[in-house]
């Protein structure tokens, strides 16, 4: 009998949003086999708590600042981490590698019966074989990972002669602003010093998306869509702000959502 089925579930979340934790605790907190509950808000408290409470189930968000899942996973080193659910959001890269390694994940928003399929395979994952198997796994794709393109995260912008930096997920959406860019969060205007096509190219495509000459959203800032004339749309945003959508752009769109306007 393994520690995981001996002592039941010690599970550690980890994830840099509140609310993305609370739902992961929600739904573990009503299984039977959940023993205790542990939260980590940073890749770096994360590898502490992995180290120091000994959890034997870690939900991982891939996608965090400063430490992101799989350099939580280098820092603890592959072959001493415990069963491990990997969380992500529209990442496709890490997607396919996960499932070339057979390593579970769950892609947000996920439903409460795919939360229910992922928590029954990881009980049957239970034994020392299994575990040495994930290590060697995740060794894999930390490989794969090292050699493909890193994105941006954090965007150094200088206001009143103080550099601030703000977080490329915080991000809204972005508009030409001459030979520089205009970047719009929370309700606040910031001027970086790049050209629109130059921070394009810096930018996850997973998560923002080039919609316009002039104007690349945030796909999650995204509430609708309302039809123009000539095959053109406008994209309502959270913030009440509108875009057109041209055509030259459409097609884009249509590949990114897997489906016709």
């Amino acid at each position: 009998m393994t520690a995981l089925q001996a002592d039941g579930i010690r599970a550690l979340i980890v994830d840099d949003e509140a609310p993305a934790r609370q739902r992961i605790s929600d739904l573990l907190n009503q299984d039977a086999e959940v023993r205790s509950l542990h939260e980590a808000g940073d890749g770096e408290t994360a590898v502490r708590m992995i180290l120091s409470e000994k959890p034997n189930l870690v939900l991982l968000d891939v996608q965090m600042p400063e430490l992101n899942g799989l350099e939580v996973i280098e820092a603890v080193g592959p072959e001493n981490m415990p069963l491990t659910v990997f969380v992500t959001a529209y990442d496709q890269h890490a997607i396919r590698a996960f499932e070339a390694n057979a390593l579970d994940y769950l892609l947000k928003p996920f439903s409460d019966e795919r939360f229910e399929t992922m928590l029954t395979r990881v009980k049957r994952r239970r034994d020392d074989l299994h575990l040495r198997e994930f290590g060697q796994s995740v060794a894999r794709v930390i490989a794969m990972q090292s050699t493909e393109t890193r994105y941006l995260d954090r965007l150094a912008v200088k206001v009143d002669g103080i550099t601030r930096f703000v977080r490329v997920k915080d991000i809204e959406w972005i508009e030409a602003a001459g030979v520089y860019v205009t970047l719009h969060t929370s309700g606040k205007e910031f001027l970086y010093r790049a050209s629109l096509t130059e921070l394009a190219q810096s930018l996850d495509p997973i998560r923002f998306l080039r919609i316009h000459r002039s104007v690349i959203v945030n796909i999650e800032s995204i509430v609708q869509l309302e039809p123009l004339s000539h095959g053109e749309f406008e994209v309502l945003l959270k913030d009440g702000s509108h875009s057109r959508v041209s055509r030259t752009y459409r097609n884009s769109m249509e590949k990114r959502f897997g489906q016709k306007l």
